[in-house]
């Protein structure tokens, strides 16, 4: 079925129709739209270098040129850094409809975010503005990225289940105190699905990504699906495992076993295929980043 063919959203038992400027956000937009990552690209401005989570599976990293996964830049740049670099990819590359934060941290637990998109969003206000969070504070903050302009937003969600949320989080940090086990998975999800229902009470186009780690939570992922499509969410996106910190010793899914899973979600939701787990600096097209030509030489 093509994308023109949603004219609405089942938003638990209503059905909420798509307006046109929804529709632009999901068309232009290349992580939601598979046509579009061949058409359009997007660009990453690695602004957020603080994390108030720890996942067991994460290691962020700040100078790593070869490595291309999520929590990986280059360079942390300020918010004045981040617009100049805007300045130059977008008088390069016109195919860039997205501009994003998504890291090398949390995007929504530093200043320079909200900047960030704040002088973004007034100098080109027909890009798409897209943030990526784990969640935690997307109730807190979501008015704030509504009046910004954010119009796009993807949340990392693995677990709907906190006995199992517990063995993926090391800790939470919210309103400056740590959390740990179940306390802390509690508290997580919580916010998770508040904000989630937030921002599709918005108008959002809600993007979650579930990461299959295997023995965690490989046998969970169906409840996950289910419970965001009863939210709005739009689209799904289901990744493999990057065997990394304390998960380091676990194999992460094959090509074939992340295709079923895949397969078996689509029947109960939309779902992205064609993720490529892109660096927190990442520019161009999706599998095609161009970052290394933006960056500043020292």
């Amino acid at each position: 079925m093509s994308e023109n063919a949603y004219p609405t959203a089942k938003v638990g038992d209503q059905e909420i129709p798509w307006d046109p400027e929804q529709l632009r956000r999901i068309q232009d937009h290349p992580c939601f739209s598979e046509k579009a990552c061949h058409r359009f690209g997007r660009m990453h401005l690695a602004v957020a270098p603080r994390c108030n989570i720890q996942c067991n599976y994460c290691i962020r990293d700040f100078d790593c040129v070869n490595e291309t996964r999520p929590g990986v830049t280059s360079q942390v740049l300020t918010p004045e850094e981040a617009l100049q670099r805007v300045d130059e990819v977008m008088e390069k590359l016109h195919y860039i409809k997205v501009v994003a934060v998504a890291g090398p941290g949390e995007p929504l637990y530093n200043e320079e975010t909200f900047e960030t998109f704040r002088l973004v969003g007034e100098k080109y206000p027909q890009v798409i503005l897209c943030i990526s969070t784990n969640g935690l504070l997307l109730p807190d903050e979501i008015e704030r990225l509504d009046s910004l302009g954010v119009s796009n937003v993807t949340v990392t969600l693995n677990a709907v289940d906190p006995k199992i949320g517990r063995e993926i989080y090391e800790h939470v940090i919210y309103g400056s105190k740590k959390y740990v086990g179940l306390e802390a998975a509690e508290i997580l999800l919580d916010h998770q699905l508040r904000g989630l229902a937030e921002a599709v009470k918005r108008k959002m186009i809600v993007k979650v990504n579930t990461v299959i780690i295997p023995t965690i939570n490989d046998d969970h992922i169906l409840e996950i699906t289910k419970t965001v499509k009863k939210l709005g969410v739009y689209i799904q996106n289901v990744m493999p495992l990057i065997p990394q910190y304390k998960f380091s010793h676990l194999s992460p899914p094959t090509p074939a076993e992340k295709k079923k899973v895949q397969d078996e979600m689509a029947k109960i939701m939309k779902q992205m295929r064609h993720c490529r787990q892109c660096r927190s600096d990442a520019i161009g097209k999706l599998g095609c980043d161009v970052q290394q030509e933006f960056e500043k030489k020292s």
